[in-house]
């Protein structure tokens, strides 16, 4: 007996500890796969609870938005005259910023909204912000749906030429990256604010700041081309180093440029696409190294 006792290996403490209250980070979101699947039930059900319209509204907010922009942009202001196609282009571009904002809004607030239950128990923190995401899917969907049919009407009514395969192909790759490049940085920047806001609620006020001029940062009112002829070439540079700015270029590419004859589309997409997601990236570890480096504090801050 003494001998089975002394040749049995001892647990080795240090290696079965683990911190407390510390996971793997986004590793273990993706492994609770269906605990996140519940999250994302649970906001939409809050966020339509006593609604009329419910979904629908995912319909309605952004075909309003698309109406005032391009009455004021591309009927008062002109800039559909000499444009064409002036409200794919417009709207294309504005489902990118809606994307991108319902994400970072919605992931800078999340986990304050889910006080109560990240006191109670402990689950991968980053689920929140991850939800998020899915949830701002779940309405990118529909706009995507709307926006397909009027590029397709567009093409339709003005006799456009049909893209072949291949153009096809790469509209379809370009809608992708675009989607993806904006996902990763907002989730990287939701993170990074995210933190914040659990501690300086100042920061849900700083988010809605930068979101509002989201719009003008971007080439989705304008077309890039008025940017590089009246910045200065090192404006210009820093502006298409933003990857909202690259991945609103990849819906243009996507949507708009197979059913118009105009030549304007941005010059090194690709290289601009790969260094699009080299910014994004660099905001995700950032974001992921702030969140774990802070969320030991959150259930005592919330």
């Amino acid at each position: 007996m003494e001998e089975n006792l002394s040749s049995q290996t001892p647990l080795s403490a240090p290696d079965k500890l683990t911190v407390p209250g510390r996971g793997k980070g986004l590793i273990d979101v993706f492994r609770q796969r269906y605990l996140l699947k519940l999250i994302v039930k649970k906001e939409l059900r809050v966020r339509y609870h006593g609604s009329v319209l419910g979904m629908m509204w995912s319909y309605v907010k952004p075909a309003t938005q698309f109406v005032v922009y391009f009455l004021a942009m591309g009927v008062f202001l002109a800039l559909g005259r000499n444009h064409p196609g002036y409200a794919v282009y417009l709207f294309s571009g504005m489902v990118v910023i809606n994307y991108f904002s319902e994400i970072l809004s919605n992931a800078t607030r999340t986990l304050v909204w889910n006080a109560p239950l990240i006191k109670k128990i402990y689950l991968p923190r980053e689920m929140f912000p991850v939800a998020s995401i899915w949830v701002a899917m779940v309405h990118l969907f529909p706009q995507l749906l709307v926006l397909l049919v009027g590029t397709l009407a567009y093409g339709y009514i003005y006799q456009s030429p049909i893209p072949d395969f291949m153009m096809f192909a790469r509209s379809v790759g370009a809608i992708f990256l675009g989607t993806l490049m904006v996902t990763i940085l907002s989730l990287g920047l939701g993170l990074i604010f995210g933190t914040f806001n659990v501690f300086f609620r100042d920061s849900e006020n700083l988010v809605d700041l930068l979101l509002l001029v989201a719009v003008w940062m971007s080439p989705v009112l304008y077309p890039l081309k008025m940017v590089a002829e009246n910045a200065p070439a090192w404006v210009y540079d820093l502006y298409i180093l933003n990857p909202v700015t690259i991945a609103v270029e990849l819906f243009h590419y996507g949507f708009w440029l197979p059913i118009t004859t105009a030549p304007e589309h941005m010059e090194n997409l690709l290289a601009m696409t790969g260094l699009g997601f080299l910014v994004s990236f660099v905001f995700l570890l950032i974001g992921q190294w702030v969140f774990r480096r802070h969320e030991g504090n959150f259930a005592q801050e919330l």
